[in-house]
């Protein structure tokens, strides 16, 4: 009620009385942000637009895909020729899958640099793996629709690696198959997941925002807000600084809509699938790729060497052990609140951890160039040591620095290092910068 005069439309008011949703917006832009944030924190908001993107394009695509095994790739080819710009709409979805794993990807690693997992944002972060969880999955079951021949293999092998999941493995991969191989049954399931999917991770983005807005945005310095003085209202200033952003990823995304629309493709995924002919060399999209090649950079018996030197029966085969470690690399990541007990969040005071994150940015680099090509030769030498590498960062690497770290002194507050004393000093204080010049 006290909320409801500040609205001089009556219309407004009325509605808003009965559902408050004019002040949730007015309380979003009014909701108070660190001062400092930099231009890294738009990766959020250009997530956020690419979801909306995806969700639009595809419910347009949709309505002229057919989901069936002799007539998914006749159909894509119809919607680049046949429908009014659906050229464009499905190079804007085929791209944004890209863009919108490059911006997500780049979010995630400024929450290493700067230790947005940390305390009291562990959900926050849990909640963001499991949206970078569900873009796989949807990613995954979107590259099998337009069933040209990288679709329908890259379906069968990526399947097939839950058969090495004991007793119940071949029962999920009939289940995921509809059958007895990847067919119209598996297009059909793929489809209606891939529908679905993009709405579920709208759901959990409302829970990610929700859970930020509770404890507040983290920010450069990695310390708490100490009062107003440390903040200002989100708009307009940090709307202003999006839409900046926005406007330079529109223009990065709109060079390979118009100008390399398959710069991020196949060249085998123009030919239509055939169970027949296996491509010389099945590999999946690149944000898939470091992933990849820990799977496949786990030698046989490797793990089970290990556990039966120890126990002597237990004998876990390359396919298990490279299954185990791909799901692994997503769960040390999601565990980082719990492996880092560093008390500094930021990696600008943390002179030891910001060498080791570049180290761990390279790790990821390298691992995808390595799923890009072959596993024979120095791949698969330069792939097992990037993959010990990870694992050691994470499991082993994390815990030790929190103990043996000596991190540099934190300011007292945002605005110290921002405005050179925050308002607090006394003005010759502040006037001495200029008494010099």
């Amino acid at each position: 009620m006290s909320d409801a005069p500040r609205f001089k439309n009556p219309v407004v008011r009325w509605i808003d009385h009965r559902m408050p949703i004019f002040t949730f917006l007015h309380h979003q832009q009014v909701y108070p942000t660190p001062k400092n944030l930099n231009y890294w924190w738009n990766f959020g908001s250009l997530a956020g637009i690419m979801l909306v993107i995806m969700i639009v394009t595809g419910i347009v695509l949709a309505m002229h895909y057919t989901p069936h095994a002799t007539m998914a790739f006749d159909s894509v080819e119809g919607i680049m020729r046949d429908v009014n710009y659906g050229w464009l709409i499905r190079y804007i979805h085929m791209n944004g899958g890209s863009m919108f794993f490059i911006v997500v990807y780049i979010h995630i690693f400024r929450g290493l640099y700067y230790g947005s997992y940390k305390p009291p944002r562990e959900l926050l972060w849990l909640l963001g793996i499991v949206i970078l969880l569900l873009m796989m999955a949807t990613a995954f079951m979107g590259y099998v629709l337009p069933w040209g021949q990288m679709s329908f293999w890259g379906a069968t092998v990526i399947t097939n690696l839950f058969s090495a999941i004991p007793l119940i493995g071949n029962s999920i991969v009939t289940w995921l198959w509809g059958g007895f191989s990847v067919d119209n049954p598996t297009l059909n399931r793929f489809f209606s997941l891939h529908y679905l999917l993009p709405f579920v991770i709208f759901a959990v983005v409302f829970l990610h925002l929700w859970a930020l807005h509770h404890h507040k945005s983290n920010n450069p310095l990695g310390i708490d807000i100490k009062g107003p003085q440390d903040t200002i209202p989100f708009h307009p200033y940090y709307t202003v600084k999006d839409y900046v952003g926005i406007g330079v990823f529109l223009i990065f995304f709109s060079v390979f809509v118009f100008f390399a629309p398959n710069f991020f493709g196949e060249p085998d995924n123009y030919i239509k699938a055939n169970p027949l002919q296996t491509p010389p060399h099945i590999v999946p999209e690149w944000y898939f790729l470091p992933y990849y090649a820990i799977l496949r950079a786990t030698p046989d018996n490797f793990i089970g060497s290990w556990v039966t030197s120890w126990l002597g029966f237990i004998l876990v085969p390359a396919k298990l052990a490279g299954v185990i470690l791909m799901f692994g690399s997503l769960l040390v990541l999601a565990l980082q609140p719990w492996l880092d007990r560093s008390p500094v969040r930021s990696a600008r005071f943390r002179p030891v951890y910001k060498w080791f994150f570049w180290i761990i940015l390279l790790d990821a680099i390298v691992l995808g160039y390595c799923g890009a090509n072959p596993p024979e030769g120095a791949y698969v030498v330069i792939a097992r040591i990037a993959t010990a590498w990870y694992f050691f960062h994470f499991v082993i690497l994390m815990p030790l620095l929190s103990v043996f770290e000596r991190p540099d002194p934190l300011p007292h507050s945002i605005s110290e290092p921002v405005l050179k004393g925050g308002g607090f000093a006394p003005a010759p204080a502040r006037a001495k910068p200029m008494e010099k010049a």
